[in-house]
């Protein structure tokens, strides 16, 4: 790594305070470009994404896949299968091995490849003048904040005096948990309330209104079935009480249409939530404006409200997904270190919950597109009307398409669907060259795919596709 002992005597054209994904995606950008970068990180390089966030949890989500998939052979007639955790320390030290890997293959290792880019460690804060760095002055023409976020926990009484576990020490555990409750039904609590059920744990998901909040209500409602299929107990349409640990359990009193009622675990998974890391920077010194979630307010060109810094990545509140914080970063890197030219634009961005089956998305929703102004039409497949599904015996899902009656150009979809993540980068881009519905159904489609069921949703705006025969149409 290319690090400095002092700061006082170096200038640089940008500063990047965060060695997180946002952080390196903007620090290379403009390396490339030909800038004199300072990169600051503190404790662990390589921020959420491989340490604690999408690499860990998507491999323990995987291994608990395999463990359901061998059970799931009895679906098909004259097979049987089963799988349990043999060793949950193996498990958790394989999970490990993949994340040091990573982090030095894909973060530590790279820095010396870019000669422009110096990484420092240490505490920032702004002040007057510009930039403090362990208490000396770091010159810097430009800045980025990218210092991401972390865990919240919601307000229940008492759940200060309760030792909780987050997503990111749940997949720590020494000890696989015979017990958990998760609290939140959003996309972190969905992924690992199934996962520990699969592994074993009895599992209690617990939320407040009902499960992925922005997702459909169809694919929600298809979600929450399946995960009661496979064990579950999903609790929705509630308020918290308080919550107290007795007799190494956890007690959460609920309220349930003005009945209360206690529930009970060895652990406690908290999953309500992220805030963004700008405590300490001295942001309000510096005149830069938060909005109501403690996200950094910046503009289309990832500007925030003090001249020359920047914002980008999950510590502005929005679109938390390590490939959006990527490209922002990106985005703000060049606006910084060149002119303001290029604006952030999400209104084609795919989104991914790795449940099973997997849910995601892309373009507005049917209330989006209303609430837009737009007469909208829908589409809604079940996967028992898809060969794939058919074929692979397992027909949990369905597809769910949403476009401009006046003009029948596509707004928007969601699919769930086992592997149905792969599928939606095709609406992404179908949404984003503006196709219609009548031209997606028009358009080839290889036969025994997920994403054949694309084309049978667009098709099913008018007319009954059941009545088809194989690859007719």
């Amino acid at each position: 790594m290319n690090n400095c002992c002092s700061t006082d005597k170096q200038e640089y054209d940008l500063a990047v305070i965060g060695a997180g994904s946002a952080g390196f995606s903007a620090a290379i950008t403009a390396a490339e470009q030909g800038a004199r970068v300072a990169l600051i990180g503190k404790g662990m390089i390589g921020g959420t994404c491989v340490n604690v966030g999408c690499v860990p949890s998507k491999t323990m989500i995987r291994a608990a896949e395999a463990v359901h998939g061998a059970a799931g052979a009895a679906r098909f007639p004259g097979l049987s299968g089963n799988a349990h955790v043999a060793d949950w320390q193996s498990l958790i030290k394989a999970k490990e091995d993949l994340v040091s890997g990573l982090r030095q293959k894909k973060y530590i290792d790279l820095l010396p490849e870019y000669d422009g880019i110096d990484y420092l460690e240490g505490d920032v804060v702004f002040n007057d003048t510009g930039l403090l760095l362990d208490g000396k002055k770091l010159v810097a023409r430009k800045t980025i904040i990218a210092t991401g976020t972390s865990p919240s926990f919601p307000d229940i009484p008492g759940i200060e005096n309760v030792p909780c576990l987050t997503s990111t020490t749940a997949l720590e555990l020494d000890k696989q948990p015979r017990s958990l409750l998760v609290i939140g039904g959003g996309y972190i609590g969905c992924e690992l309330a199934q996962m520990f059920a699969r592994l074993g744990s009895s599992v209690t998901l617990v939320t407040r209104s009902r499960l992925l909040p922005e997702a459909e209500p169809e694919i929600a409602a298809s979600l929450t079935q399946e995960l009661r299929n496979e064990g579950v107990s999903v609790r929705t349409g509630l308020t918290y009480e308080r919550v107290e640990r007795k007799n190494d359990k956890t007690e959460l009193t609920i309220n349930v249409e003005g009945q209360a009622e206690v529930l009970f675990a060895e652990q406690i998974l908290v999953t309500t939530g992220r805030k963004p890391n700008t405590n300490g920077l001295g942001l309000e010194t510096a005149g830069i404006e938060v909005n109501s979630n403690g996200g950094i307010v910046v503009d289309g060109y990832m500007r925030t409200t003090r001249p020359d810094v920047y914002a980008a990545g999950d510590v502005t509140g929005r679109d938390q997904f390590v490939y959006m914080a990527a490209y922002g970063a990106k985005l703000a890197a060049i606006n910084a270190y060149n002119r303001d030219e290029q604006t952030y634009d999400n209104t084609t961005m795919p989104w991914v919950v790795f449940t099973d089956p997997q849910v995601s998305g892309v373009g507005l929703s049917e209330v989006q597109a209303q609430k837009r102004g737009f007469v909208v039409k829908t589409s809604v497949v079940p996967l028992d009307q898809v060969p794939r599904s058919l074929a692979a015996r397992d027909t949990r899902g369905l597809i769910k398409l949403i476009a401009d009656e006046a003009t029948d150009r596509l707004l928007g979809a969601q699919i769930l669907a086992p592997e149905g993540c792969d599928s939606i980068q095709t609406m992404a881009l179908a949404i984003r060259f503006g196709m219609t519905a009548k031209e997606l159904g028009e358009t080839i489609f290889p036969y025994l795919t997920t994403v054949e069921g694309l084309k049978l949703a667009a098709q099913t705006f008018n007319r009954d596709v059941s009545k088809l025969s194989c690859c007719a149409g």
